[in-house]
């Protein structure tokens, strides 16, 4: 396991050219590739055998743009005929974190369950605006070490510079980070078969991935130095990602341009973005026949962005309850702690990146990876100008019926981890169960995949106990036939609507489709299936994990089990009757996650939330020289005209005090000046209700 490295991986722009990128590493001469706004370029070190490095080749590239026009309707220039290879780049600093989308790349997204009104605040962010991270393992193969001369460090920087890449073009794009977490490199054999098939080789390296890597990450991937027998370069688990079993993906040897491509390939999969082949909707199709999209088979042209619709795909993703994990800021890095890499590691009290982003968020909060004076925090969706945001607020919505809202905890900047409920609720008015994060219904698969509701269970019963094409329990050991489905696991076979698109909306259709009407009770009934299979394999013609097949049961594996065999009970303060002590939810880290005004192991203890608000701006500013803030006074003086003018019983007492401005009125300085405002009069200041 190769941990630790150099400082030398960069994003940054062309000094002086608008529109233009670079990610660049100069780790041993200067590896990557950058865009002056006009043409792509390459540049590489040569290699003559000595240590320095002071020779490169520089080199256009075929069209690649990576990121789109810096605002909508704007367009790059193209009509510059002198290739500009002498500008300086400046740095943006290293993959550093930025929450940046274009108004061209903006999807429409649904708004969040309603929230109480205290629980309010301002910035709340989504699943789209707030910055996800994919914490990363790579895995380079035998193959990928003798291609780089048989060394371990050139190797390391190899798959670097092509992380670091991949990097910038999740970042422009999708507000996600790529994070390096570890790495390992087989020097001496590979430790799995490594063949032509790429999907055989992506199960047996997921294999490899639940039984020997113990390290904590949403994704592994497989970087090896040959080329699979297949149209495409790579293989990944669509949707897998935060899974043990399926969070990985496979890519075959290129330089690190096409292979920083192939990476956004694999990990787009993982991350629920499908192949962009025939899509019927306009809106739907990649805006640039030439280049090509990501998610599309590359041919010489290497693609320069995300599709519309993987974007969407994405974030309909996330917000049906996929990528948990994706919400959780990485805690650890393969590099040693370095200041100014966006992340607070070990030795340092805060972080907020570059010159540039700490200008953007936080600069007044933190200095060279120390808080400022009186200072509590920098940034992090529980930090408000660096104080603490305060106890229940929310910081994170629920996105589904079987999300949980995360709230401050009032003692970190940082929003507790994305959790969601343990498997087994129920969703969906009761419809359904909850599984993975998401809500499980037969009815809600049949209209993603088909269009139409689910078939009469007397379907199920009728095909899925017979074995055959039409309706079974999956494929037998053999892979030529078919398995009969147990009487009690019907509804968790092949999965039977009341009518079909000619195709389905995912996947490949494979085999014939099940069509038949059934004569049952005096009424016709419909069923209809098939098989429709996605790239990794997966057949989404079967019955999902998680789908309610009778009282208190649900599907795992094509059986019909019952929900206690999902332990909900396992939490603190829980039984077969109650869970987390009435007054809380059992998370899939088996820990009660408590109501409001609750708090505990267990959720036992009534601790109700105070509902004071705080003051305006950092309250290091409090005691400044540069008198009230003119808001305060404003509201004050506000305040002593309501006292005189509007509430004549006030007025007696109020004549009683010596009113001095400060620089600040809290609530409680307003109390004691006014100790009957409580039941006379109630009036707001700056908008905010204060008593």
């Amino acid at each position: 396991m190769n941990m630790g490295g150099e400082h030398c991986y960069y994003h940054g722009r062309v000094r002086g050219s608008p529109g233009s990128w670079a990610a660049l590493a100069t780790c041993h001469g200067l590896q990557g590739m950058f865009s002056d706004g006009n043409f792509s370029y390459g540049i590489e070190p040569v290699d003559s055998g000595k240590e320095e490095y002071n020779e490169h080749i520089i080199y256009r590239m075929p069209d690649i743009d990576l990121f789109p026009p810096p605002c909508p309707g704007c367009s790059m220039n193209r009509t510059g005929h002198e290739e500009k290879t002498n500008s300086h780049v400046e740095e943006e600093g290293e993959q550093k974190g930025g929450d940046g989308w274009s108004e061209e790349q903006k999807p429409v997204f649904k708004k969040g369950l309603r929230r109480s009104k205290r629980q309010v605040r301002r910035g709340q962010r989504t699943v789209q605006t707030e910055t996800k991270y994919i914490e990363l393992m790579v895995v380079n193969d035998h193959e990928l070490f003798v291609q780089v001369r048989r060394s371990a460090t050139q190797t390391k920087n190899f798959a670097k510079a092509v992380v670091n890449m991949a990097d910038a073009i999740f970042k422009e794009q999708l507000n996600t980070r790529i994070v390096l977490v570890a790495m390992e490199t087989w020097s001496s054999e590979n430790k799995v078969f490594v063949g032509d098939d790429a999907l055989l080789t992506l199960r047996d390296f997921m294999k490899y991935r639940k039984e020997s890597i113990k390290e904590r990450c949403d994704a592994v991937h497989l970087f090896s130095g040959r080329t699979f027998m297949s149209s495409r370069s790579e293989a990944a688990y669509i949707g897998g990602i935060c899974s043990i079993t399926r969070g990985g993906g496979i890519n075959e040897f290129g330089s690190v341009g096409p292979m920083a491509i192939t990476l956004c390939q694999s990990l787009g999969q993982n991350i629920g973005m499908l192949r962009n082949k025939e899509r019927p909707a306009a809106d739907c199709r990649c805006p640039d026949p030439w280049l090509g999209c990501i998610m599309e088979d590359t041919g010489f042209n290497l693609p320069r962005k995300f599709s519309r619709c993987s974007i969407d795909e994405y974030l309909r993703f996330l917000q049906l309850g996929g990528g948990s994990c994706l919400f959780n800021k990485p805690s650890k890095l393969l590099d040693t702690p370095e200041c100014g890499n966006g992340y607070v590691e070990i030795g340092e009290e805060c972080d907020c990146g570059s010159l540039v982003e700490c200008a953007r968020s936080g600069a007044n909060c933190c200095k060279k990876c120390t808080l400022t004076h009186n200072a509590m925090c920098s940034n992090g969706l529980c930090c408000r100008d660096c104080k603490y945001e305060l106890r229940g607020v929310t910081c994170r919505d629920a996105v589904n019926d079987c999300d949980i809202s995360e709230t401050c905890t009032g003692d970190s900047s940082q929003c507790p981890h994305n959790v969601h409920k343990l498997d087994g609720y129920m969703c969906d008015a009761g419809q359904g169960r909850c599984y993975g994060g998401r809500c499980k219904t037969r009815d809600s698969q049949c209209k993603s995949l088909w269009g139409y509701n689910s078939a009469d269970r007397f379907c199920y019963e009728k095909l899925n106990s017979e074995g055959t094409e039409k309706g079974n329990c999956g494929p037998d050991s053999s892979g030529q036939g078919w398995v009969q489905c147990n009487k009690q696991d019907v509804l968790c076979g092949l999965l039977l609507c009341t009518n079909l698109t000619e195709r389905p909306r995912f996947g490949e259709l494979q085999g014939k489709l099940t069509s038949l009407t059934i004569h049952h009770q005096n009424r016709y009934m419909d069923c209809r299936g098939g098989h429709a299979v996605l790239d990794d394999g997966l057949d989404l013609g079967y019955v999902e994990d998680g789908a309610p097949c009778g009282p208190n049961m649900m599907c795992l594996e094509r059986r019909c089990l019952p929900v206690t065999t999902f332990n909900l009970s396992t939490c603190p303060g829980s039984s077969t009757s109650r869970i987390c002590s009435h007054h809380g939810t059992c998370s899939n880290e088996v820990k009660c996650i408590c109501d409001p005004d609750y708090t505990g192991k267990d959720c036992s203890v009534f601790d109700p939330i105070p509902i004071p608000t705080p003051p305006e701006g950092p309250e290091k500013h409090k005691e400044t020289s540069e008198g009230a803030d003119p808001r305060v006074a404003e509201s004050y003086l506000f305040a002593v005209f309501v006292y005189h003018n509007l509430c004549p019983a006030c007025s007696e007492e109020t004549k009683k005090k010596k009113l001095k401005m400060s620089s600040i009125y809290e609530p409680s300085d307003l109390s004691t000046l006014f100790p009957s405002f409580n039941f006379i009069c109630t009036f707001l200041l700056d908008g905010q209700r204060f008593f």
